[in-house]
């Protein structure tokens, strides 16, 4: 059973870039800021979508584009002080997978996954930091993901970004801390998200999901996107100003056996 719908906490003021946010995670991460007062800067490649989160959020224009550019990802971040002055928050939400092993990932497919989910983020992270520095202060939260750490068979490509997500966020935490930016990382288990169907042939019946659950998850259910959103939202509060470099397993105990 999932918990009832928890007051949001306070950003009252303070500024987000939310990337991935015109869907699943990223989306539900972007309404949770919303909900406690931030201003949300909506970054996405789908235009139609991203443009309907952030008219639902009322959060001005989407900014549309590939976070794999770097010159784009500058952009998102100059756009968010452009709009609102400053920049509070990062979440690096946006991703992909690849569904292969080792002899089945092509070229394109491995330095596609690597552009968005490690240069992409690092982009980001580079371009948000010079920002939070001068201010003096700053979180942000990349997307990481159980398979980061414990391994999956079939998804070799996107194991193998995520381990670097997490090393990416150890180490500049480590290399921003006396600047005042706490850098963490969550790592999401299974969740109820578009990327289920992501590289398949067809997408996952009810009943597919529900026997994924039961045989790998000792809640023996999918999480929902607003209930990785809430954790991701704590990190990047004042609530967790003690945390930094954590890589934070939200996955209904599947890494703790």
């Amino acid at each position: 059973m999932i918990a009832g719908k928890l007051p949001p906490l306070d950003f009252t003021g303070k500024v987000a870039v939310v990337t991935g946010a015109a869907s699943g995670m990223g989306a539900a991460t972007a309404r949770e800021l919303s909900a406690g007062g931030a201003n949300v800067v909506v970054v996405d490649r789908n235009a139609d979508l991203a443009a309907k989160v952030a008219a639902d959020i009322d959060a001005g224009p989407a900014v549309v584009g590939d976070v794999s550019d770097a010159a784009f990802c500058q952009q998102a971040v100059d756009t968010a002080v452009e709009r609102h002055g400053r920049l509070d928050v990062l979440v690096n939400a946006a991703g992909i997978i690849v569904r292969a092993d080792g002899p089945g990932t092509s070229d394109e497919d491995w330095q596609r996954i690597f552009d968005v989910n490690v240069a992409g983020v690092f982009y980001l992270c580079r371009a948000a930091v010079e920002v939070m520095r001068t201010q003096g202060s700053g979180a942000i939260v990349n997307f990481g993901s159980i398979w980061g750490d414990v391994g999956a068979a079939g998804v070799l490509a996107y194991c193998a970004t995520k381990g670097a997500v997490h090393q990416l966020t150890r180490s500049m935490a480590l290399d921003h801390v006396g600047d005042g930016i706490r850098v963490n990382a969550v790592a999401p288990g299974e969740v109820n998200t578009p990327m289920l169907s992501f590289g398949r042939d067809a997408p996952p019946s009810p009943e597919d999901l529900q026997k994924l659950a039961d045989e790998t998850i000792p809640m023996k259910r999918l999480a929902e996107p607003e209930e990785i959103a809430r954790v991701v939202a704590f990190l990047a509060s004042d609530a967790a100003s003690y945390m930094t470099g954590a890589i934070v397993p939200v996955d209904a105990g599947y890494t703790a056996r």
